[in-house]
C-alpha cells in the first residue's frame, strides 16, 4: 500500500447555505418506521447554519450529527473515556508515533457504500486538504496515513502527541464516504444509526433510524431536534408535551417549575462550555494589557452568575473545565476589585475610548451582556452593546473578521484552549510564543508532563488577561421522567442520542 504524506492547505472555501428540506433519506439507505411511542422530541437553542462542520464553525452541527449520523474510529463515553467506535481496537508503537487500528468489518454508509480502511484514510487526509474550520490545525501532527488492508489502518505522527487520539473522538475523527462528500452542507452521509430525514429551517431537524445499521440499534426510531430562540417557549414546549427533553436549559431561574413536578426529571452536571468574555488582543483598546487587566478586575463574577444564570454554573478563571485532568481553580488571579480596575484603566490611557461589546443572539449572552456592560461602566469604562444574529452575523463579524472589542460566547468544544488561543490568527488574536511552547511541551511529553505544562499554559493565559472567563455552563437538562440515558456531564461535542431510551 502506498503512503501519503500530509501537507497543510490554508485556503478557505465559501459554503453556500441551502434552505430546502432534505429528501427522506440518502440514496441506498432505508429508514425504519416510527410511531408516537417510538419517537423523541428534543428542544435546543442554536440551530446549525448547514450540515458541513468541515467548513462551518460552531458547535451546533456536531451536536446534532456526531455519533448519530457520523461515526468516528473512537468515541468518548459519558465518563470521558475513549472507547472503540468504528475501530474495534488500536495499538501504539513504542516510539509513540504510529497508531494501528483494527476496523469493524460490516459497517456501511447511508449511501450504501461499505466502510473500509480506504475511507478512513480518505477522511483523515481530507482534514488538512479540504477542511477550513479552526480545529483542522489539530490534525497537523499527522505525517502519513496507510490503509494496510480493508480492515487495518496505520496512522503515523510527525512526533509523539498526547492529544491526537482524543481529537479523533471529535468532529475531526468523523468518517466520510469517498463517494459521499459532494453535498455535505445539505446531504450528510455517515455510518451512524441515524440519517437526516427532514430539515425545516428555523424550526427542526428530524433524524430517522437506519435499518441494517452495523452496531447496536438505538431505541428511538425517530428523533426530532426542535430549535427555540426564546427560553420561555422552550420551557412551554416541555410543559405542553411538544417536546420530551430540554437539551440545554436556557432559563435556570425557572427550573423550580420542573424540580417540584413529579412528571419531570432534572439533570444537573458539568460541561466543557466556558462562557468567555472574549477580548480582542490584536487591535483596539484591549490590545493594551492594562486595559484587559482592568476589565478582569471590574467583573464581579459571583454577582454576574447569580444575576444572569441563577447561580447555576461554576466559576473557573481559565479555559479549563473541572472534567479535564489539568483543571485548577484560577479565580483568585483577578478577584473583583473596582478601585483597582479604575486605577489600571487610567494607567492604560484607554479610559476615554468606547469598547464595542458585540454579543450573539443567544440566551446566555443576552442575559449576561447587560450585566457585563453595567459592571464595566461602574468601573469607568465606556461600553456600547450590540447584538448580532447567531450564527451567521456573529460568525462573520466577530469570529471571522475580529471586528469587535469584546464579545460573550460559550466555547463548548472539548479541550479548546489551543484552538481559541494557540493560533494567533484566531478571533481572540492572542499571540504569545511562550504559551504556544507550553502547549507543545504538554503534547509531546509524558502524561504527567502534559498535566504540568497544560496547567502552566492555563495560568499564563489567565495572567495575561487574554480573556475573562465568566463561568462554566452547567449541564442543565429537563425531561419527561421516563426518559433514560441522559448524561450527567457533557464531555463531547455530540448530543449522543444513541443511548437514550424510554422506561
Amino acid at each position: 500500500m502506498r503512503h501519503k504524506r500530509l501537507t497543510r492547505h490554508t485556503g478557505t472555501v465559501a459554503v453556500t447555505l441551502a434552505c430546502l428540506p432534505l429528501a427522506a433519506c440518502s440514496a441506498g439507505s432505508t429508514v425504519a418506521g416510527n410511531s408516537g411511542g417510538n419517537s423523541l422530541q428534543v428542544g435546543l437553542t442554536a440551530e446549525p447554519a448547514n450540515f458541513d462542520f468541515t467548513k462551518t464553525e460552531g458547535a451546533a452541527i456536531p451536536q446534532a450529527l456526531l455519533y448519530n449520523v457520523y461515526e468516528s474510529l473512537v468515541k468518548l463515553d459519558q465518563s470521558g473515556t475513549i472507547r472503540p467506535g468504528l475501530a474495534t481496537s488500536w495499538s501504539l508503537s513504542k516510539d509513540r508515533r504510529t497508531y494501528t487500528f483494527q476496523l469493524v468489518k460490516n459497517a456501511e454508509f447511508s449511501n450504501g457504500a461499505p466502510f473500509t480502511a480506504k475511507d478512513a484514510e480518505f477522511s483523515i487526509e481530507r482534514v488538512p486538504a479540504d477542511w477550513t474550520v479552526a480545529q483542522k490545525a489539530q490534525m497537523d501532527v499527522v505525517d502519513t496515513v496507510q490503509a494496510v488492508s480493508t480492515t487495518e489502518l496505520k496512522v503515523t505522527l510527525k512526533r509523539p502527541s498526547n492529544d491526537w487520539l482524543y481529537r479523533m473522538t471529535t468532529r475531526l475523527g468523523a468518517m466520510f464516504s469517498r463517494t459521499g462528500v459532494s453535498k455535505l452542507a445539505t446531504e450528510p452521509v455517515g455510518t451512524g444509526p441515524y440519517v437526516v430525514k427532514k430539515w425545516n429551517r428555523g424550526d427542526s431537524i428530524t433524524l430517522a433510524r437506519r435499518d441494517g445499521y452495523w452496531g447496536r440499534k438505538p431505541q428511538f426510531a425517530s428523533v426530532t431536534l426542535k430549535y427555540f430562540k426564546d427560553p420561555t417557549a422552550l420551557n412551554n414546549a416541555l410543559l405542553t408535551g411538544t417536546i420530551n427533553v430540554i437539551g440545554t436549559m436556557q432559563s435556570p431561574e425557572t427550573l423550580y417549575q420542573f424540580e417540584n413536578n413529579s412528571k419531570y426529571k432534572v439533570i444537573e452536571g458539568s460541561t466543557n462550555g466556558e462562557v468567555v468574555l472574549s477580548l480582542n488582543n490584536g487591535s483596539g483598546p484591549l490590545r493594551n494589557p492594562k486595559a484587559r487587566q482592568a476589565v478582569r478586575y471590574a467583573i464581579d463574577h459571583k454577582a454576574l452568575l447569580d444575576t444572569c444564570w441563577a447561580g447555576r454554573g461554576k466559576l473557573i478563571g481559565s479555559m479549563v473545565p473541572p472534567t479535564d485532568p489539568w483543571y485548577q481553580n484560577l479565580t483568585n488571579l483577578y478577584p473583583y476589585d473596582r478601585d483597582k480596575a479604575r486605577k489600571l484603566l487610567k494607567e492604560s490611557g484607554e479610559a476615554g475610548r468606547t469598547l464595542r461589546l458585540r454579543i450573539p443572539s443567544l440566551p446566555y449572552a443576552i442575559a449576561c451582556g447587560t450585566v457585563v456592560k453595567s459592571q464595566l461602566e461602574q468601573a469607568g469604562f465606556k461600553v456600547k452593546l450590540d447584538q448580532l444574529e447567531f450564527p451567521a452575523a456573529w460568525l462573520t463579524t466577530v469570529f471571522k473578521n475580529a471586528d469587535y472589542d469584546m464579545s460573550i460566547i460559550g466555547h463548548v468544544e472539548p479541550r479548546d484552549m489551543q484552538t481559541v488561543f494557540g493560533n494567533k490568527t484566531a478571533y481572540t488574536r492572542y499571540d504569545n510564543p511562550e504559551f504556544r511552547a507550553l502547549l507543545k511541551k504538554a503534547d509531546e511529553g509524558t502524561q504527567q508532563e502534559q498535566i504540568t505544562y497544560m496547567r502552566a499554559a492555563a495560568r499564563l493565559l489567565s495572567k495575561d488577561a487574554a480573556a475573562d472567563w465568566l463561568f462554566l455552563l452547567p449541564n442543565l437538562m429537563v425531561a419527561d421522567k421516563d426518559i433514560t440515558g441522559l448524561p450527567v456531564n457533557t464531555v463531547s461535542e455530540s448530543l449522543d442520542l444513541t443511548g437514550l431510551g424510554r422506561s
